[in-house]
């Protein structure tokens, strides 16, 4: 990877949600969608995931210009673009798979997630259960999971959960957007 750009890898629910948001802002090179953070060997499955057995989350993996967008701004982002309140859930979307997680590539990053946890904490009502763990493993979903939101715009899931996504990361970060 060129040298000038950075990993993050985040999961806020499902990650066809989370996609969208990050494709839209500035200084993101590359979004995708994948699973990690689980307790079964081997590639798991979309299906598999789904189970909720496997213990893996849905995430993203993004490569960013941290000359454009810091580590920080993309978990501000992250953190207000989805509900890092509700343990295993993100609206209907229930099991882990679904839980809200920052897996950090080094201890510089970990530092910055428990920051950036601890200074949003009075912006919620209720107390913030955002997973911070190292990232072992990042495994890619399969094609159809990729470029979900702007493959698929006009389903009712897309029109019902991600565009109100959008409208809130245009409402309270526009200045960060391409």
């Amino acid at each position: 990877m060129d040298k000038n750009l950075q990993l993050a890898t985040i999961g806020g629910g499902c990650f066809w949600c989370t996609e969208a948001v990050f494709q839209q802002v500035n200084g993101i090179k590359k979004v995708v969608s994948g699973y990690s953070g689980g307790r079964v060997p081997g590639h798991p499955t979309y299906r598999e995931i789904c189970s909720g057995l496997t213990g893996h989350a849905e995430v993203i993996q993004i490569t960013f210009q941290p000359d454009v967008i810091t580590y920080e701004d993309i978990l501000v982002i992250f953190m207000t673009t989805h509900d890092p309140t509700t343990l295993n859930q993100q609206g209907a979307d229930k099991g882990t798979q679904y839980r809200s997680v920052i897996f950090f590539h080094d201890s510089n990053q970990e530092t910055i997630a428990s920051s950036v946890i601890n200074t949003l904490s009075s912006y919620f009502n209720k107390p913030i259960v955002t997973e911070v763990t190292m990232l072992d493993v990042f495994y890619e979903a399969d094609k159809e999971h990729q470029n979900y939101y702007n493959n698929n715009s006009n389903q009712g899931y897309c029109s019902f959960v991600i565009a109100p996504k959008l409208a809130k990361l245009r409402k309270l970060h526009s200045n960060k957007l391409k």
